[in-house]
C-alpha cells in the first residue's frame, strides 16, 4: 500500500508593478484591503500563504484563488504581478518601508538594507516524527542547490545583468552565516538557544537558511520542513512540479533512511556536509543548471542538470505509484529549455531589453494562470 502524500503549503512573495515591468509598491494598502495578504518590510513585495493540504490539485486552487482576487484589486490601479526574484528594473538603492513604525522592520532595514528585498516561494512539507523531520532536513539541505537550480529567476537587478542566475540567493543575508546539519532535535534546540543568547538570531524566526525546521513553537514544537532557497517560481504548475520532486525525495527517504539520510549514507561527516551544501548553493546561484556541484554521498563533482536527470529517472517508478507523473512533468521542460533565469538571459543576449522581458513574461503569467483554471 502506498504511503500517503505529505501535507504541503506555500508562502509566495511577489513584486507588484506596472505592465511595462516597472516595480511599484502597494503591499501595505493591499494587505489592509484584501484578506490573506501580508506585508514584507519593503512594500514593493507582498506575500500570501496557502493552507496545508496534501492534494496537488487542491494546492493549485489555493495558489490561484488569492492571485485572482489580488489581480482584480491591482487592475484598476494600473498594476500587475511581476515575475522574477529581484528588483529587475530597479531601484535597489532605496528601502521603501511598508510599516515605518515596526521596530523589527527598522532593524531589518538598518542591518540588511535592500539585500532582503526579494521575492521567493517557501515550500513547507509536513512531518511530525522528529527523527523523520531531521532526516528530511539533512537530505533537503544537501540537495537544496538542485531546487535553486530549477527555480532560479533573478539574473537581473537595477536594469542590468547581475552576473548570476539567482542574484537573490547571493545577495540574501544568510543568518547566522554558518548553520550546522542537525543530528537530532536536541542538537537543534541547543543550537538555537545558543544563537539567541549570543544575539546572532534576534528571535526564533531569524534563521535564514536554505532549509529549516518550522512549527508553532520553535525550537520545541515542530511539524514541517520549510524549503527557503527557491527563487520565485511564478508558474503554479512549475511550482507544484518542483514540490513534487522534493516530496518524492522525502518519500524515498521515509522508505529507506539508510540509503537516503546523509547522516547514514554519506562518506562525509556532518560538518563537511554543511560546508558542501553551502558551497553547492553558491554554485547553483551562480550558474543554476550548469553549476558544478559536489554530490553529498561521496564529494564527487556533477552538474546540477546531470544530477537532476539521474534523480528523475530513479524517481520515475515512485512517481507512477504515487500518481505524480503529470504533476512532475514540467521539470522535463525546465531541464530541456532552461529555468526562467536562463531563458531571460538568452533573450537579453539576443537584444531584448530587460524591462521588455519582464513585461512580456508578466503578461504570459496572466494567460498561464487563466489556462490552469
Amino acid at each position: 500500500m502506498s504511503m500517503p502524500l505529505l501535507l504541503k503549503g506555500f508562502e509566495v512573495e511577489m513584486f507588484t508593478g506596472r505592465p511595462d515591468g516597472t516595480v511599484v509598491g502597494c503591499a501595505a494598502q493591499a494587505a489592509r484591503e484584501l484578506e490573506g495578504f501580508v506585508t514584507e518590510p519593503d512594500h514593493r513585495n507582498l506575500e500570501y500563504v496557502t493552507a496545508p493540504e496534501a492534494s496537488y490539485a487542491t494546492q493549485l486552487r489555493l495558489l490561484l484563488e488569492p492571485r485572482r482576487r489580488l489581480r482584480a484589486w491591482l487592475a484598476p490601479r494600473g498594476l500587475t504581478l511581476l515575475p522574477g526574484s529581484t528588483l529587475s528594473t530597479g531601484d535597489s538603492r532605496r528601502f521603501e518601508r511598508s510599516d515605518p513604525k515596526n521596530p523589527y522592520h527598522g532593524y531589518i532595514e538598518a542591518t540588511y538594507g535592500t539585500r532582503v528585498v526579494t521575492a521567493s516561494v517557501h515550500i513547507n512539507l509536513g512531518l511530525t516524527a522528529m527523527d523523520q523531520l531531521f532526516a528530511a532536513l539533512r537530505l533537503l539541505r544537501c540537495e537544496a542547490a538542485l531546487l535553486l537550480a530549477l527555480s532560479a529567476s533573478s539574473p537581473f537587478v537595477d536594469n542590468r545583468v547581475s552576473g548570476a542566475h539567482s542574484h537573490r540567493w547571493l545577495q540574501f543575508p544568510l543568518t547566522p552565516p554558518q548553520v550546522p546539519l542537525f543530528s537530532d532535535h536536541q542538537h537543534y534546540i541547543d543550537w538555537v538557544e545558543t544563537q539567541l543568547a549570543a544575539g546572532t538570531m534576534q528571535n526564533v524566526r531569524h534563521l535564514w537558511t536554505s532549509v529549516r525546521p518550522n512549527g508553532d513553537h520553535r525550537p520545541h514544537d515542530l511539524n514541517r520542513v520549510e524549503i527557503r532557497i527557491c527563487d520565485l517560481i511564478a508558474d503554479p504548475a512549475e511550482l507544484l512540479a518542483v514540490t513534487a520532486y522534493a516530496e518524492l525525495r522525502l518519500q524515498q527517504l521515509l522508505r529507506d533512511p539508510g540509503q537516503h539520510d546523509p547522516l547514514l549514507a554519506s562518506s562525509l561527516d556532518l560538518q563537511a556536509l554543511a560546508e558542501l551544501a553551502d558551497a553547492n548553493d553558491r554554485q547553483a546561484a551562480q550558474a543554476s543548471l550548469e553549476a558544478p556541484l559536489r554530490h553529498w554521498r561521496h564529494g564527487q563533482t556533477i552538474t546540477s542538470r546531470a544530477w537532476l536527470g539521474q534523480q528523475l529517472a530513479e524517481l520515475a517508478p515512485l512517481a507512477r505509484e504515487l500518481e505524480l507523473e503529470d504533476t512532475l512533468a514540467p521539470l522535463e521542460g525546465i531541464l530541456q529549455h532552461g529555468n526562467q533565469a536562463m531563458r531571460w538571459l538568452q533573450r537579453h543576449s539576443e537584444g531584448e531589453a530587460i524591462g521588455a522581458i519582464v513585461a512580456s513574461d508578466a503578461a504570459d503569467l496572466v494567460a498561464r494562470e487563466e489556462a490552469l483554471g
